[in-house]
């Protein structure tokens, strides 16, 4: 079966996307917005296509409307990037004066507000908009959050198995933790290795050996002597002292 077009561009800006293992957003001129770039923002080939269609004319968008009207992105995505648009200062100029003159509403990036949806309570369904979050990964993030008991901070989404960097670095464009989960930290002094093990960072054994290092050591005074015990995930220290006290 012959692969579309369109399938075969998707899956060459996937390739690309993999390649980069983050992917910062500045702000940019939407004018010149590539494949690859549009891709990385959420946009859809046929919303990029449009846009590329537009240009080709020699055309250009001066405003986050305009843009909405030529690309025909949805509402929510144009409030999620278009705080990112940088337009040359002259053509803002004139939109204030086509203000004045037309009384007509002007969609202003600098007035956007930009609103995210909680990562602690979006649906499976609704990550499953984010390109590059299929069925399987949207159950895992809702899974690994449940784990969790709920994530506390941003960060925790790179920790979810399979999730690679560059679609973590697009969703926390429209996703963010907003409520944050009530824990009971576990006391790293007095827990036993069963429970320092239910905490999804830690593995059994470095749970054991937690203990071990208490016993021939005495208290722990620092979460940061977790660093001296073998095979503890030091790159995650930050995430695990969260759930931990002394």
């Amino acid at each position: 079966m012959v692969e579309s077009e369109e399938q075969i561009k998707i899956d060459s800006l996937k390739n690309i996307a993999a390649k980069n293992d983050t992917i910062a957003i500045y702000p940019f001129n939407p004018n010149f917005i590539t494949d690859f770039k549009g891709y990385t923002l959420g946009m859809s080939v046929a919303e990029i296509d449009r846009l590329h269609s537009f240009r080709d004319e020699n055309k250009y968008v001066n405003s986050a409307k305009e843009f909405q009207n030529v690309t025909n992105v949805s509402g929510s995505l144009l409030i999620r990037i278009s705080p990112y648009f940088k337009f040359p200062a002259w053509t803002q100029n004139r939109e204030k004066n086509s203000f004045k003159k037309t009384n007509t509403f002007v969609v202003k990036s600098e007035s956007i507000k930009v609103v995210y949806k909680d990562l602690n309570t979006t649906t499976a369904e609704e990550l499953q908009q984010i390109n590059g979050i299929g069925e399987k990964l949207s159950a895992r993030i809702i899974k690994f959050r449940d784990r969790l008991g709920g994530f506390l901070v941003d960060d925790q989404l790179f920790d979810v198995y399979g999730l690679k960097k560059e679609v973590v670095n697009k969703t926390l464009i429209q996703f963010k933790v907003i409520s944050k989960p009530e824990i009971v930290k576990i006391n790293v002094n007095t827990a036993s290795a069963a429970e320092l093990s239910k905490l999804i960072y830690l593995q059994k054994h470095v749970a054991e050996s937690i203990v071990n290092y208490r016993n021939l050591n005495g208290s722990i005074n620092s979460l940061n002597e977790l660093l001296k015990i073998e095979d503890f995930p030091a790159e995650r220290i930050n995430r695990i002292t969260l759930y931990l006290s002394l």
